[in-house]
């Protein structure tokens, strides 16, 4: 199976961002210097139209990211083998370099909630979110990478922390980890933790991709929301620059989902990313 080490070699460990509809044409006109691209896996389980038109041309200059949003890992229903068919099949058009979902659950009783719900952090749970990651390991024939996600609510019955939950998943799946920086901050901030225990206690060997986004805070109940709509913040960036001088240079996305921006305006966050990397390779020199 595809290792952490080896996935880094197939996309450089610099910036990326997610192809999004309203950019497609000024991509192809411009073939911006990326490192990757990322699509959302679901948007293109259709055979064709623009979606794929795009893509076709654009794979040919960029590696890249599968990020899906819906194997529900963490359900208590059958694992969707027609889903991870279609995520098979995709797989199989494009031979992406890196294929990830959420560590979170979004269906139960053929029921989808349309977002990424959270898990209750205990050995019984993390054993089950393993033994499904497998199944889906095997279905698509390499090793699958698994987002920590945000949350804004805590369960009662967890006994142990969001990063001793994380590390035993990927040990027992054997999977590898997609580091969102953003959702650290977002829960620590939430939750009360500290983001950087969490950042250093994640083996640097497990994390074969970075996310980076924006988030708001919601004045009402005063909690961070993991929105993708807005420009990464000053503290994600300090926090995604420690985590890169410790664990050195990884493939980074700029996530940004909502209110989508002018292009210039991704690239100008990757620049940003890149600069970040550069900096940590050249101290490490």
């Amino acid at each position: 199976m595809t290792t952490a080490a080896h996935l880094c070699r197939s996309v450089a460990p610099a910036a990326g961002i997610g192809l999004r509809a309203p950019h497609y044409r000024e991509m192809l006109a411009r073939r911006p210097p990326l490192a990757f691209l990322e699509i959302h896996s679901e948007n293109y389980f259709g055979a064709g139209g623009p979606p794929h038109h795009y893509l076709e041309q654009l794979r040919q200059d960029y590696p890249l990211s599968l990020h899906g949003v819906g194997l529900s890992l963490g359900s208590g229903d059958p694992l969707d083998t027609a889903h991870l068919a279609k995520l098979k099949q995709l797989a199989g058009r494009y031979q992406p370099a890196l294929i990830s979902d959420h560590l979170c659950w979004t269906s139960v009783d053929g029921t989808h909630a349309h977002d990424l719900l959270p898990l209750p952090f205990t050995r019984a749970m993390a054993k089950h979110v393993a033994r499904r990651i497998v199944q889906a390991q095997d279905t698509l024939g390499r090793r699958l990478l698994v987002e920590n996600a945000s949350s804004y609510v805590a369960f009662a019955q967890s006994d142990m922390t969001e990063w001793e939950f994380v590390n035993e998943v990927v040990a027992e799946a054997d999977c590898l980890l997609l580091l969102d920086i953003n959702n650290v901050y977002v829960n620590a901030v939430n939750h009360g933790f500290d983001a950087s225990d969490y950042l250093a206690a994640i083996p640097s060997a497990r994390v074969a991709e970075i996310h980076l986004a924006g988030f708001d805070t919601d004045e009402r109940v005063q909690c961070l929301v993991d929105t993708h709509g807005k420009p990464v913040h000053a503290p994600v960036w300090a926090l995604y620059q420690e985590t890169v001088r410790r664990i050195g240079p990884r493939p980074t996305l700029i996530e940004w989902d909502a209110d989508i921006p002018p292009l210039d305006v991704l690239l100008d966050e990757a620049a940003k990313a890149n600069a970040i990397l550069e900096q940590c390779h050249a101290l490490a020199a």
